[in-house]
């Protein structure tokens, strides 16, 4: 990933890329009902590297398929490319964890950016922990093998009703997770930049007491004459 596409996504917000990709006719890009499993201050941001899951079987999941070295979850932690986000389609179901503590801190310890799921994780409160995002629905505890089989690493994926490709970009913050289109990762980066600069100068404003009209949006002269002002005193 271009690492300076990857530092100007650190610090934006996903509901302003949200706003970005709408004016590109993109609408449903954040991953509907997922969450920090603990609140990190910081961005998580990185290429999609995903795992499918599809109904378990009771014949195809007992505890021994964890001693096979090719497993698809226990592959993907370990190929996973340092930066990347591991994002996994857990059918939106979190009854059984898509992974546990011990699989995520070896993907942090990989260098790992970070890892999305919209299932649930188990030991989420030593994962909330670690230093690596992780965003999730909510704590399960029963083993992903009582109901999900993994199946498929680096393939198209559907998480929390986002279509998912390899290498798309992933951005998530404090609140959730959005998807970025691989090529649209630039342009959208360089605008949600300018647009968190604006809405910086907006909260300003309106916390000494400017209405919001004809400010937010802007469509009065003197608040972009004000904002230019502004934007040179501040370095921004």
């Amino acid at each position: 990933m271009d690492e300076t596409v990857r530092e100007k996504l650190m610090g934006v917000s996903v509901a302003t890329l949200a706003t970005a990709l709408y004016k590109r006719g993109l609408r449903n890009q954040v991953i509907q009902g997922v969450g920090p499993v603990e609140r990190k201050g910081r961005n998580m941001v990185g290429p999609a590297y995903t795992l499918r899951y599809i109904p378990a079987r009771e014949d195809r999941n007992q505890l021994s398929v964890f001693r096979n070295p090719d497993h698809p979850q226990r592959v993907g932690i370990e190929t996973c490319p340092p930066g990347h986000v591991l994002v996994m389609d857990s059918r939106k179901d979190p009854r059984a964890a898509s992974a546990g503590d011990i699989l995520i801190t070896r993907l942090m310890v990989r260098g790992g950016a970070g890892i999305v799921t919209d299932g649930g994780l188990r030991d989420a409160a030593t994962i909330g922990a670690l230093d690596i995002p992780a965003y999730h629905t909510r704590p399960s505890s029963p083993t992903n093998l009582t109901l999900h089989e993994a199946i498929e690493l680096n393939g198209p994926i559907g998480c929390g009703d986002v279509a998912v490709f390899p290498g798309d970009i992933v951005v998530g913050d404090d609140d959730c997770v959005i998807i970025i289109p691989q090529e649209l990762a630039a342009e959208v980066a360089n605008e949600a930049v300018e647009m968190t600069a604006y809405e910086d100068f907006v909260v300003e404003r309106v916390k000494d007491g400017e209405t919001i009209i004809g400010l937010y949006p802007c469509t009065q002269d003197r608040h972009q004459e004000a904002f230019r002002a502004w934007r040179s005193r501040n370095g921004r």
